[in-house]
């Protein structure tokens, strides 16, 4: 991503403002995609690689991507919520989006926590394309998706077992992309994840 395309704006959310990444490609936009990060309570920010590594390529793609810090993270107010608060939050940043760039189709992201909180984001925004990187379907109860919903997981996650996920996506009939010898937090593997995402949404 270009450094001139990138905003930094503070959104008004229901627990004060959301410190919020917008890195806009301009030109013909393919849509938005909005990314969410990893569990505050571990260390999880916007900045986080796999988040960035997905706003990277989504950008690449032609899409506005949306950083949010969930509450409590950086410069945005309020406190970690379990992922109550941080389904509101998603939902003001959204929001805020279609105000300023309009009637974009948006995707929505998240990796670990993230990804639990965008079920839940997708169940108020009615269905939306999603990519879940990681998602913590063993930590928190993570809803039912799209059947189009991208899943990538590491054969070696040892924070969300891959058979949990397995288990999550069976009752769906929900394909889960498996990244051989990945871990949760696919180091050495991050361009492999973006080529899943490239080749699922390029044009």
């Amino acid at each position: 991503m270009r450094p001139s395309t990138l905003a930094r704006v503070m959104i008004a959310g229901p627990a004060g403002k959301i410190e919020t990444d917008i890195n806009d490609p301009g030109g013909t936009r393919r849509g938005i995609a909005l990314i969410a990060h990893p569990n505050a309570l571990q260390g999880g920010t916007k900045d986080n690689k796999v988040v960035t590594t997905l706003a990277k390529t989504f950008f690449a793609l032609g899409y506005i991507t949306i950083r949010p810090n969930f509450r409590g993270v950086g410069a945005s107010e309020g406190e970690h919520d379990e992922g109550r608060g941080e389904t509101e939050d998603l939902l003001a940043v959204a929001a805020h989006a279609k105000r300023q760039f309009g009637e974009l189709p948006l995707v929505l992201a998240g990796f670990s926590f993230g990804s639990f909180v965008q079920t839940r984001v997708a169940k108020r925004l009615a269905a939306q394309r999603m990519v879940l990187v990681g998602p913590a379907v063993n930590r928190f109860a993570a809803e039912a998706v799209p059947p189009d919903t991208l899943v990538i997981h590491g054969e070696h996650d040892d924070v969300v077992p891959l058979a949990a996920v397995l288990d999550w996506a069976r009752p769906q009939n929900l394909p889960v992309i498996v990244v051989p010898g990945g871990e949760h937090f696919f180091h050495g593997r991050l361009n492999l994840l973006s080529q899943i995402v490239t080749r699922h949404f390029r044009p």
